[in-house]
């Protein structure tokens, strides 16, 4: 028999308790879920109640999350998901490719897939709503499993979590450096082994492309270094300045990185690739049409 207490519980109530969760201010949080602090205060009372159970700890000097009411943050955010998922099937039983798309993609990808998929989208599904959030993996592995995003575009190998994965291409890494250094006067292709691999210019902490350079430079890879970038362009600059080499999605040097440049890519035998993905989670009604008709307009 169900509880007749979970018939007083609301998603509304969920959302402002995840709020405070976030921030850790009622006067944020009730901004960020377009309420008066009074309404928010009331509703994560109602909860409390409901569930007999003690889940914000607020003083005048602090607002913190019990542990239990951590716990069930984490089943909040599933419920939440879920009735994404629900409001999702609905709109598919009319016409998929119709309503709104929240896609999220990686900084290292939407430059050089963006412009090709927008206008992909707009000539197949002109009554697609497409609304686009750039952001680093974590983040978006994040709002995909919290249900803020349909799916994302990222990078592997990675930790997918329980998301379902659908594989789009691979891109290979090319090695970049400016004309006077040692290794332009090679004519063999090399390995990556046989080159000073912690000259490698990295991007900084948080994007999965310096994870995968790691990776594929081995051991060594994580001495000290003068530079970092935030992004790839200023690595390249770093490079071009001879501060030292740069690997780089062959994507970004398709899509015109190089010019204006005096860099050269030097020739690997293997060339570290890195897989370009679609990640949703399994449940979502749109799951088909994303893995099927996105995934398609991604790979273009």
């Amino acid at each position: 028999m169900t509880d007749r207490r979970s018939a007083s519980l609301s998603l509304k109530q969920l959302a402002y308790l995840l709020a405070v969760r976030d921030s850790l201010n009622f006067t944020r949080a009730a901004e960020q879920c377009f309420v008066t602090q009074s309404s928010l205060s009331g509703g994560l009372a109602e909860l409390e109640r409901s569930l007999d159970l003690k889940l914000v700890e607020r003083s005048r000097q602090r607002v913190s999350m019990t542990p239990v009411g951590e716990a069930v943050c984490v089943r909040a955010e599933q419920i939440l998901a879920a009735s994404e998922d629900l409001f999702a099937f609905a709109r598919a039983q009319s016409e998929p490719g119709t309503g709104s798309l929240r896609l999220g993609i990686i900084p290292t990808i939407a430059p050089y897939v963006l412009q090709y998929f927008l206008a992909a989208c707009a000539e197949h599904f002109p009554a697609l709503e497409l609304f686009l959030h750039e952001r680093q993996t974590e983040s978006l592995l994040d709002q995909v499993s919290g249900g803020e995003l349909d799916a994302a575009v990222l990078a592997l190998p990675m930790d997918t979590r329980t998301l379902a994965v659908t594989h789009l291409f691979d891109d290979p890494l090319r090695l970049l450096a400016a004309p006077g250094h040692p290794v332009v006067r090679r004519d063999a292709p090399l390995r990556l082994s046989a080159i000073d691999t912690s000259q490698i210019i990295l991007l900084e902490p948080g994007h999965c492309l310096r994870e995968h350079i790691l990776s594929a430079c081995g051991v060594g890879a994580q001495a000290s270094r003068r530079f970092e970038a935030s992004n790839i362009d200023t690595l390249v600059q770093l490079a071009e300045a001879g501060f030292g080499l740069a690997l780089v999605p062959a994507m970004a040097i398709a899509h015109g990185l190089l010019r204006d440049t005096s860099l050269i890519e030097i020739s690997l035998q293997t060339p570290p690739l890195r897989g370009i993905a679609l990640v949703t989670r399994p449940s979502h009604p749109l799951r088909e049409f994303l893995e099927r008709e996105v995934a398609a307009l991604l790979c273009r």
